[in-house]
Formats: C-alpha cells, structure tokens, sequence
C-alpha cells in the first residue's frame, strides 16, 4: 500500500490553549464550507465542482476505459475534517490532489502489485507538505501535491483528528459518477488482508 502525506501542521490559539485551537478549528473549517458553498461527498467529507473543461474527449479515443464522451478536465474544492474519512474508492483517471489550508493528509493507496500472493503489506510512504522552508531550519520532506494512478482503490485521512484540511482534486479526463466506484470491504480484505486496519477504518461495515 502506498501512503501519501500532503499538508502543514496547525498552530494552537492565540491564547495557546488547546480549547482555543479546537474552535479555531471548527470556524476554520465551518468558514470554508460556507464561503466555497461545499457540499456533502458521497466517499465523505465535502466539496463543490469548480471547474469543467468544454472540451470533451470521445471514450473511443481513451483507451477504452470509458463508455462515452468525457470533459478533458474537472477540478474541485475538497474539505475534509479530523472527525471524517474519504472512504476507500477509485476512479477511472489520474487524480492530482492540491494542499492548500489546514492539517497534513494522509491519502491511503492500495497498491495493486500486493497482495493475496505476494507480501500483501508492503508500505511505501511517499512525504508531502505545503509547509514553506524555513531558514536554519532542515527544509521540508516532499511537495505539495499528489498524483492517484487511475484505476486504484485509495482513500484519506487528517492527520490531526482535531483538524481539517482544504485542498483541490484536478481530474483527468474529467470526473463522471459513472467513473466512480466504493469499495466493498470484504472485497478488499480478500485481496489486502494486511491491511485490515486501514481498510476496516475506511470502508463502510
């Protein structure tokens, strides 16, 4: 399984309290829901389409991955809170996830080359931060940004779970409902049964 982290960390109150840091928060996040007018996401969490390319792609000329014509390009805003799971899912095109505010995310990969008959727990953990340099200080490991190959099943996490992070998910070709699949639990644990915990904490029962 490939584990991929994007993010920077929080910073508490100005009082330094801990109570105070938690309602900053809950503002935080409540704030960028209304002010971006996001929505609940069927894998969790929230999100509002922003962009939609008008060129379209006929499915015929993609590989044949796809039944029908598909925007080049879709984008959206997606909050996620520390009290919530994008749950395991997987879609039919690359997705490029963008850090832009808020705790560090951990989107979790099943890696489709492990498995029932190989190791099946191999984990490789790939850092990612939005987190700028700092001078005199060791610069930080990674980017922030990160690529989900097409057609592999993955899901995210906050790493704070007293936090929330905003980022954008860049598709493409464009996002299609029809492209979009939840996992079954008992189908990812015949397959990835070292991975119990993450795939019990990411899929519904």
């Amino acid at each position: 399984m490939l584990r991929l982290r994007a993010g920077r960390g929080l910073v508490a109150g100005p009082d330094g309290s801990v109570a105070a840091m938690v309602r900053r928060i809950a503002e935080g996040a409540r704030a960028w829901i209304e002010r971006l007018r996001l929505e609940p996401h069927p894998e969790g969490g929230y999100f509002r389409e922003t962009y939609r390319s008008e060129l379209t792609l006929d499915g015929g000329a993609l590989g044949g991955r796809f039944d029908g014509r598909r925007s080049a390009s879709t984008a959206i805003y997606f909050l996620l809170t520390g009290a919530d799971v994008s749950r395991f899912h997987r879609i039919r095109s690359d997705e490029i996830w963008h850090h832009h505010d808020g705790s560090p995310v951990t989107l979790w990969v099943l890696d489709p080359g492990s498995g029932e008959g190989t190791d099946g727990g191999a984990v490789a953990t790939i850092g990612l931060t939005s987190a700028p340099p700092v001078p005199g200080e060791p610069h930080p490991t990674g980017l922030p940004q990160a690529t989900v190959p097409a057609g592999v099943w993955f899901g995210a996490t906050v790493d704070d779970p007293q936090g929330y992070a905003l980022v954008s998910c860049t598709v493409a070709p464009g996002f299609d409902f029809r492209d979009f699949e939840l996992a079954r639990r008992a189908d990812l644990l015949a397959r990835w049964p070292l991975e119990r915990e993450i795939i019990e904490r990411l899929t519904a029962g």
